[in-house]
């Protein structure tokens, strides 16, 4: 009888032989309106058995990829300076072993920790923000460190030039002056996305892709703590995720899924599924 281990369907190979390493980070504490994200890796997790393997999308199946999911971190409410360098170490140690990491939210924030340590290996990162929210505040409520200021902070790390952001439909003015000064700020869906890929492709700079779950209409994907009326559909991020995958992905996330708030269970199904054809598609991206 083996020890029950619940993982991601199909990332139960070994740590040693694996390619691709997914880690949670189950934290919420900056959150603005609905809290709930810190349940989200969790729930992707357990309801992942409702989905099989295979994507007929891509014609591809996770059985035939090495991956490992090293569970949640145990990170500590309340602290996010804490929590960051959690994370941040996590990610580190998963680059220093040569492995691709995709981190599971939890808020947006979370991101901060993996870009720093993405940056510390690969200088001229390149971040590609799927999203409904600029997240380009100073600070929230005199809060530096916020879900609504993460990319702002990333910003400070990577300098004009490396941010793409797409599917943007909310912000303050100052946020939306700051991203036509400094980042390549694309509202409401994904136009321009191919072209910016076809530059990083033909360039070879790395890439860090961060999927903020709330991009997506909220018909589609209502279990987050701000949702957003006029976001994507499923099939559009599909094919967003895809194009991406084109260049050269060296780490991802998926973040802002509040399972409690669609007691429907669509919107953690549909972060699974989400999830699965990322993780194809970087598989895919890598082997090519």
């Amino acid at each position: 009888m083996n020890r029950n281990v619940e993982t991601f369907i199909g990332c139960d190979g070994s740590y040693r032989d694996a390619k691709i390493v997914l880690f949670g980070a189950p934290f919420d504490s900056t959150t603005s309106f609905r809290p709930g994200a810190r349940f989200g890796s969790a729930a992707i997790r357990h309801e992942s058995f409702g989905l099989e393997t295979y994507s007929p999308y891509q014609n591809a199946d996770l059985t035939d990829c090495a991956l490992f999911d090293g569970g949640d971190l145990e990170l500590p409410f309340g602290d996010p300076k804490r929590a960051l360098r959690a994370i941040e170490k996590q990610t580190a140690d998963i680059l220093r072993d040569h492995k691709l990491p995709i981190l599971l939210g939890g808020e947006h924030l979370v991101t901060l920790g993996a870009v720093r340590a993405m940056k510390s290996r690969y200088p001229d990162l390149h971040l590609i923000q799927f999203d409904a929210h600029a997240d380009l505040r100073d600070d929230y409520l005199g809060e530096a460190l916020s879900h609504a200021s993460v990319i702002r902070r990333c910003h400070e790390l990577l300098g004009d030039g490396h941010i793409h952001q797409f599917c943007i439909r909310s912000g303050e003015k100052a946020e939306f002056a700051f991203g036509k000064a400094h980042t390549a700020l694309h509202p409401f869906d994904f136009t321009g996305l191919t072209d910016t890929v076809e530059t990083l492709q033909k360039s070879g700079a790395p890439i860090y892709l961060t999927v903020d779950l709330d991009c997506l209409d909220p018909a589609a994907f209502s279990g987050t703590g701000t949702p957003e009326a006029g976001g994507v559909s499923f099939l559009q991020l599909l094919d967003a995720i895809l194009t991406v995958c084109r260049a050269r992905v060296v780490g991802a996330d998926l973040t802002e899924l509040a399972p409690m708030l669609d007691a429907s269970g669509v919107s953690t199904a549909t972060a699974c599924k989400v999830l699965r054809e990322m993780i194809l598609a970087i598989d895919k991206g890598g082997r090519r």
